[in-house]
């Protein structure tokens, strides 16, 4: 299984690392390998809104094949209006089986015109603004996560850490979600509040 995560300038730090570390772990416990990259705008390192620099292990122009592709949050409103990124999300999604977004990462699928009429969530100081600038949008307040058929999404920031353990579940079982859960000594739930 293959998870690309995408990055670009004033990407929030654990909405790509949250996930990149849940799926990492995932593959210490799996039959099947779990390879998780980055993949960015162009092979320049990015620099997230807090201003760490990471260094993208591909550029939009030449990564591997993805089974999951998850959009990770920020600021975003720059990227989510560029024509380049939109064209490549909506040609990668379509041969993707299945995507999900981090916090903002929902506005660039949205903006994409990959997720008309599903149920989604974001952070909640951005709901507002996604059901303003999306109104075909079922934008679903209150919950952690959502999942509506190939499409995921999370709330803020650490909810992206939640939203991968259940895509671990749903893809390897309950047994290895809970187990990288206990890995990474995190306090999961497993419900979607």
């Amino acid at each position: 299984m293959e998870v690309g995560i995408f990055i670009y300038d004033g990407v929030e730090v654990l909405d790509f690392s949250g996930p990149y570390e849940v799926f990492s772990t995932a593959n210490r416990f799996v039959n099947e390998h779990i390879g998780v990259s980055l993949v960015a705008p162009t092979q320049s390192p990015v620099r997230t809104r807090g201003g760490m620099s990471v260094n993208p292990h591909y550029s939009i122009y030449a990564h591997p094949h993805f089974d999951l592709l998850i959009v990770a949050g920020g600021k975003h409103q720059g990227i989510e209006k560029n024509p380049i990124i939109r064209h490549w999300l909506a040609e990668t999604a379509q041969h993707t089986r299945s995507c999900a977004s981090v916090c903002t990462g929902v506005f660039l699928f949205a903006a994409a015109g990959l997720i008309d009429g599903m149920k989604v969530t974001t952070h909640r100081e951005d709901l507002e603004s996604l059901k303003k600038n999306y109104p075909h949008l079922c934008v679903i307040e209150d919950c952690r996560y959502i999942m509506d058929q190939n499409f995921t999404s999370s709330a803020g920031i650490s909810a992206g850490i939640d939203m991968s353990l259940a895509l671990v579940r749903k893809h390897f079982g309950t047994d290895i979600a809970k187990i990288t859960a206990k890995q990474m000594e995190y306090d999961w739930s497993e419900m979607n509040k």
